[in-house]
């Protein structure tokens, strides 16, 4: 399989670009995540941000040194894809 398709079929899954998008505005908590996405399950925003941490777009941060606490930020890998959203709204609209 090719690398553009293994990428679509990985951002594809369901909830991935919208995750990716809530994190475009700075870290955000889990919670804060959750809140932002209406109807997604507690166990599958675990499992979509386990993959986008093990894909290198997502860090775990640890807030005040406490395992309990922790943050969501995009890596630099993260960040890039802002750019195919603003194209994909843009396409959209034509």
């Amino acid at each position: 399989m090719d690398c553009c398709h293994e990428t679509i079929e990985f951002l594809g899954k369901r909830w991935m670009v919208r995750i990716i998008h809530v994190l475009l505005d700075g870290p955000k908590r889990y919670h804060e995540i959750y809140s932002a996405i209406p109807g997604i399950s507690d166990k599958l925003l675990s499992q979509r941000l386990q993959e986008l941490i093990d894909a290198h777009l997502v860090e775990k941060d640890y807030i005040e040194a406490s395992l309990k606490k922790v943050s969501y930020t995009l890596t630099n890998k993260g960040y890039a894809f802002q750019k195919v959203i603003c194209a994909f709204n843009d396409w959209q609209k034509l």
